[in-house]
């Protein structure tokens, strides 16, 4: 297989969607320098000292929005690597991007309910997250396919598990971006 050439606008907010252990945060390490990914699990485990503490959810979001509104202010390609499944908080991250003159890219990982599910009962290092949850999760993932472009993301990149593991990503430079819009 070929690999998948992904054209990311410099600077961006780029935004991964995906089910808990779709491998959007072994893409965003393989992909993207650790300086500008920011993850939810990361923020948590600030927060609360343990990334799987979903009651720390809400101040993780809330710092995790204020960097990444810091790093969009000095013109720095961002990453969001959380789920991303729910229509609203893609929303905030949408008008987040336009409030500071960006184009807003959603790069979905569409991996087999199957393969997140294995995933998430090997993982060593949390507790797995309930069967029902990965279905609402991936139920809702299903449904945002065909919508995210009308949701305002200048860019929609839908990769499978196969793509995530060998995909590339080459940054358009800010004379190029007229082509993405803000």
């Amino acid at each position: 297989m070929v690999p998948r050439l992904l054209t990311l606008p410099d600077p961006a907010l780029v935004v991964l969607v995906g089910v808990v252990d779709s491998g959007k945060s072994t893409f965003a390490r393989r992909a993207f320098a650790s300086t500008q990914v920011l993850s939810t699990d990361v923020f948590r485990a600030m927060v609360a000292d343990d990334g799987a503490d979903l009651s720390a959810s809400r101040a993780a979001f809330e710092l995790l929005h204020r960097v990444a509104a810091l790093r969009l202010e000095r013109g720095r390609l961002t990453v969001v690597d959380a789920t991303n499944t729910w229509p609203d908080a893609r929303a905030d991250l949408v008008d987040l991007a336009r409030a500071h003159g960006v184009p807003p890219v959603a790069v979905v990982l569409d991996v087999p309910p199957r393969i997140c599910a294995e995933r998430n009962r090997s993982r060593p290092d949390r507790r797995p997250v309930p069967e029902p949850a990965l279905r609402r999760q991936r139920d809702r993932l299903r449904r945002s396919l065909s919508t995210l472009t009308d949701e305002g993301f200048s860019a929609v990149h839908v990769l499978t598990d196969e793509e995530a593991a060998t995909a590339t990503v080459e940054l358009v430079p800010p004379s190029e971006r007229a082509r993405w819009g803000p």
